[in-house]
């Protein structure tokens, strides 16, 4: 995946660094508009042209401001953003994801927005969210999406296997050897990655850290256990091997909506491309399930997402710019419309009108959104899948032991909290 960007990236960087606001080198004329820049970290084809036309809708009813859209890859934001923002040269709005939000608020990047016009439908919004994009006590992010993972499953599939929707991973483990024995095709493909992995620490009533003792719970015995249920879904019967390629992602989502698979974990950013795959024509034989129990009884996906976050850098005609913008973008209509055309989840209960909830996939997801486990409070909380995300793939290919893995991912963290204890 790596291969081959270097010169990309550069291009990429001075593009991102000439269109950054900063203030000062906003492209502002005296008396005229002012121009803010919106980072944009949504998928370009799928998601993008949506909030392309809510600018130009914002930009109509606004003549005093412009907006300069940037359309920035999720996988390069975070690091962008957070170089731009260290030399003064961020953009006035970011799409951060919820993960993101407190980390660079810790370091003084975002504006707090308590009591601004961003944040004057705060009671509209669910309050998980709100608490999620908080720090210390402040909120700096209004929330725009909101996800969690689920089980989807092809309804066709599992009904000519006479099957019904896993409520442990126990149950989905038979059900996916019936599955292959009846219809031939792998009842199960899990993924390798440690986000999609964190269901089965929940399952078992952990997690990588605990954050209020300041402990690191990653080679706990429940993780060790939840990781083994883990592990042990990469073979048997119906239970497709481990990808431990680049393109894993790409292969699984691809194995699912053609058919070639009956069930998968996902997110609702993915609702429009199951639609687009031949297995999904109908979309009501798109099954959305809560992901399964562990033996804890327990059962729950991370509450995902992303907030609309203000720069800290910017001067005050910028940031009351962008505070409009960001309560425009985040109102009920803006909210209905992006849900219409997106298939994402909105974060206010007033965006879910009978025209978004008559989406079977909307409709699937914000079932199972109850479930969902917020984030601890805890800036460093998303960075610690990276050093997972590197081990489990090693522990999967059958490359590494679980033990041996986890016990470098403890390693790895330690130095990312180093504050807490083993």
């Amino acid at each position: 995946m790596r291969r081959g960007i270097a010169a990309t990236a550069l291009v990429a960087s001075l593009a991102l660094a000439a269109t950054a606001c900063g203030g000062s080198d906003s492209g502002d004329e005296a008396d005229g508009p002012v121009t803010i820049t919106w980072w944009d970290t949504s998928n370009a084809t799928n998601e993008a042209p949506t909030y392309q036309a809510l600018v130009k809708q914002f930009e109509a009813a606004n003549k005093d401001i412009k907006v300069k859209y940037v359309n920035v890859p999720f996988d390069q934001a975070q690091n962008k953003f957070d170089t731009a923002a260290g030399s003064k040269g961020a953009p006035d709005v970011l799409r951060s994801e919820v993960g993101w939000t407190p980390a660079f608020a810790k370091k003084g990047f975002f504006a707090p927005l308590d009591g601004t016009e961003a944040l004057k439908d705060q009671d509209k919004f669910q309050p998980s969210l709100i608490e999620q994009a908080k720090y210390e006590g402040k909120t700096y992010g209004v929330p725009f999406t909101t996800d969690t993972l689920a089980l989807v499953y092809n309804k066709a599939l599992f009904e000519k296997a006479g099957v019904e929707a896993p409520k442990t991973w126990e149950d989905l483990k038979k059900a996916a050897a019936t599955i292959k024995g009846k219809t031939g095709v792998d009842g199960y493909w899990g993924s390798t990655q440690a986000y999609y992995a964190q269901s089965f620490l929940y399952g078992e009533g952990t997690d990588t850290v605990d954050a209020d003792a300041k402990k690191i719970t990653v080679t706990s015995p429940e993780a060790k256990k939840a990781y083994g249920t883990w592990q042990g879904l990469f073979s048997g019967k119906g239970l497709h091997k481990a990808d431990a390629t680049a393109d894993a992602y790409a292969h699984i989502q691809e194995a699912f909506v053609s058919g070639k698979v009956a069930s998968i974990v996902q997110g609702p950013w993915e609702i429009t491309n199951f639609y687009k795959g031949s297995a999904f024509k109908d979309k009501s034989n798109l099954g959305i399930a809560t992901v399964p129990a562990g033996s804890a009884g327990k059962a729950g996906a991370p509450t995902g997402g992303h907030n609309l976050s203000v720069y800290a850098g910017s001067d005050e005609a910028h940031q009351k710019a962008s505070m409009k913008f960001v309560n425009f973008m985040t109102s009920a209509k803006a909210q209905e419309t992006i849900a219409l055309k997106n298939s994402t989840l909105p974060t206010r209960d007033d965006a879910y009108t009978d025209k978004v909830k008559a989406d079977p996939g909307i409709a699937g997801y914000q079932g199972v959104l109850s479930s969902a486990q917020p984030r601890p409070a805890l800036p460093e909380y998303s960075s610690l899948w990276g050093p997972l995300d590197d081990e489990l793939i090693k522990i999967a290919g059958g490359k590494e032991s679980l033990d041996k893995g986890l016990g470098n991912a403890e390693t790895a963290i330690a130095k990312l909290v180093p504050d807490f204890s083993k």
